[in-house]
């Protein structure tokens, strides 16, 4: 029967007092002094970032050089490989460039000699003004009726065409194969008129 308030019994037979559970690290295990005075120095290895290939520079001078096949594009990229520009070279661990800054600038101060004069409220009111006479005119172009084509003929009439009676240099000395005209003389009137 199993004790009352006591979990049941094992029938498994336990090391001593003086035995040590857990794995034996026989490199480091110094105890906590070793691990309070001795720190484990680790040299970082140098991180090389490769960066990718930069095909669109590749590619305008390899239509500068004077390729226009796909082979030759493929024979120029292995024969010059050019790689993209760093940007984040300050988050790889770079040099910063000389004279450089970080944050963002400071805002101008905003002169108290405007403030004093209320200059910033005579710009705010000229820009109003200057809005209200847009909008009037936007208004008087909307409430103009628009012409069409035959207002405009109306008020403005193309110029009457001047018939030219030029003829080419080989139909000149043709003669006429119908007389219609009586006698040569009434033909010459009528042309006159």
């Amino acid at each position: 029967q199993p004790e009352v308030g006591k979990p049941t019994r094992t029938c498994y037979s336990l090391p001593g007092h003086d035995f040590t559970y857990g794995m034996y690290l026989h490199k480091r295990d110094g105890g906590v002094a070793e691990a309070i005075g001795h720190w484990d120095s680790v040299e970082a290895k140098p991180h090389v970032r490769v960066m990718p290939r930069d095909f669109v520079t590749m590619g305008r001078m390899a239509v500068g050089e004077g390729c226009t096949t796909a082979r030759e594009f493929a024979l120029y990229y292995k024969f010059k490989d050019l790689r993209c520009k760093d940007e984040g070279i300050l988050r790889y661990g770079g040099k910063i460039p000389p004279g450089m800054t970080f944050g963002r600038p400071a805002r101008p101060s905003t002169p108290f000699f405007d403030l004093m004069q209320h200059r910033y409220k005579e710009l705010w009111m000229e820009s109003q003004r200057a809005r209200t006479v847009v909008q009037h005119v936007v208004k008087r172009k909307m409430s103009d009726v628009r012409g069409n084509r035959t207002t405009f003929l109306r008020t403005h009439p193309p110029p009457a065409k001047e018939e030219s009676f030029w003829h080419p240099q080989r139909f000149q000395k043709a003669e006429p194969h119908l007389r219609t005209f009586p006698d040569p003389d009434s033909r010459r009137k009528a042309l006159s008129a």
